[in-house]
């Protein structure tokens, strides 16, 4: 039971730490704090919101992805490479008996963590874009 929950607290961390990396590399491309705070709240939210919908888009590939929705893109890929290997198609199999292998791995589910962090800072990201919008946005004319 400790194993586990200090395995979590280190992913939970990892994932935390891919995300703020992720938004400090989308302040460094907007030019960080620099203006009033209108544009650096503006800023703050572009950097939160982005990697929070990234983290959110690549927990739901892991998901697709363990469901065996991609099984057949990579067995067409697999049997294309195979084509081209000498002594290559000896080696392919039916997608029928490729599916079972795939399938029948233990498929942890380690996911968990990204799709927390991935909703904790889209949803602040989006807080502070609904923030901006209501303080700082202004249609001129």
């Amino acid at each position: 039971m400790k194993q586990e929950n200090t395995k979590f607290w280190i992913r939970f961390l990892i994932c935390f730490g891919v995300a703020a990396a992720i938004s400090v590399v989308i302040f460094a491309i907007q030019g960080f704090f620099t203006d009033n705070i209108g544009v650096n709240l503006q800023i703050l939210a572009d950097g939160l919101s982005v990697s929070g919908a990234l983290l959110l888009m690549y927990a739901g590939m892991m998901f697709i992805s363990k469901e065996g929705a991609l099984l057949g893109i990579s067995y067409a890929l697999r049997n294309a490479a195979l084509t081209f290997i000498p002594g290559g198609r000896a080696k392919q199999e039916l997608y029928k008996d490729y599916r079972e292998r795939k399938m029948s791995k233990d498929r942890k589910s380690a996911d968990v963590c990204v799709w927390i962090v991935g909703a904790i800072f889209f949803a602040v990201g989006l807080a502070l874009t609904m923030i901006w919008y209501v303080k700082f946005y202004n249609i001129q004319g």
